[in-house]
């Protein structure tokens, strides 16, 4: 092969769709393809992925978007397994309760493990939706107890499948992912054994999205660097939501020029906390400060429209 025809295949797998990019010898993008899938809402604050579906959307790009002899190289028909529980998103909420018990019960309480893994307790996290899982899920305690289940982020799911499955496939992550599990040391960047003897979770023994944003924009050092992440929680859901529950758009593509009909929101303010409020918005006595706040400020629109709707013909 010529070094003209050689390209680099790219999985963006992100929240709401799966993305593959092809790249050529200069980095320069040559083609790309999206596939959206499902959002599971079993619950208010609850948001699951189904892990089959995720796996069918890389198999699905692969399929169309590959030529056919490179194809045979990661065919993942042959590895397909199955997974014993969904996916539980990064924002959801379920783990709360969980939250708040360790808070309590652990001496240092919500900062307990910042000195090993860098992260407070949170919802946010891998390890305390693993632990949902162990006490939750009877197929995964059950699989726990005969050393059948193995664990890991989307990404340890997709290489795992990719490599061979339960035919010597790759169990693996990478630190950007692992160190935001609160599982990673980030001194020694392995398995904090403290942390996991505390939290009860056995374990044996790629690139996250925003550390690979830096890395394509040429951020590379010999040395393990870390950086101070901030995230919101909802973006393209947002414009899902637009189209599928409100149907004032069809496509994502269209939000835009909807948007531009006008030069401004009309004083109109969107909270897209579909799945409640994250950072920085994420202790509860400012939640509940909030929620009562929140009357006032009904009552108000409701007096100030009045106010205006009376105008000359007198006061309210």
């Amino acid at each position: 092969m010529s070094e003209e025809e050689v390209f680099i295949g790219s999985i963006d797998q992100g929240t709401t769709s799966t993305r593959f990019i092809i790249y050529d010898r200069s980095a320069k993008s040559v083609g790309s393809h999206q596939v959206e899938f499902t959002q599971f809402y079993p619950q208010s604050g609850w948001l699951e992925h189904d892990p089959m579906e995720i796996l069918e959307s890389v198999r699905w790009i692969e399929s169309n978007w590959l030529d056919q002899s490179e194809r045979d190289i990661c065919s993942l028909e042959q590895f397909l397994w199955f997974a014993f529980y969904n996916a539980i998103v990064w924002m959801d909420a379920r783990t709360s309760s969980i939250c708040r018990k360790l808070e309590n019960e652990l001496s240092g309480g919500r900062t307990r493990f910042v000195e090993q893994c860098g992260l407070p307790i949170s919802t946010y996290f891998s390890a305390l939706k693993l632990l949902w899982l162990l006490e939750n899920v009877n197929s995964v305690k059950a699989a726990v107890k005969k050393g059948d289940a193995l664990f890991g982020t989307v990404d340890t799911w997709l290489i795992w499948n990719l490599t061979g499955g339960k035919q010597g496939g790759l169990h693996i992550t990478d630190v950007s992912n692992a160190s935001r599990t609160m599982l990673m040391n980030l001194k020694t960047l392995e398995w904090d054994e403290t942390i996991l003897k505390t939290l009860g979770i056995p374990i044996a023994g790629c690139l996250g999205d925003q550390h690979a944003a830096m890395v394509g924009q040429a951020c590379r050092k010999a040395q393990t660097n870390y950086a101070l992440e901030g995230s919101i929680a909802i973006a393209g859901a947002a414009v899902q939501w637009l189209r599928d529950s409100l149907g004032i758009i069809k496509s994502a593509g269209e939000i835009e020029e909807l948007a531009m009909q006008v030069d401004s929101s009309g004083g109109v303010y969107f909270v897209p906390a579909f799945n409640g409020l994250f950072v920085p918005w994420w202790r509860d006595d400012h939640i509940a400060r909030a929620v009562l706040e929140s009357m006032c400020f009904q009552v108000k629109d409701v007096l100030d429209s009045m106010h205006k709707d009376a105008g000359e013909k007198g006061e309210v």
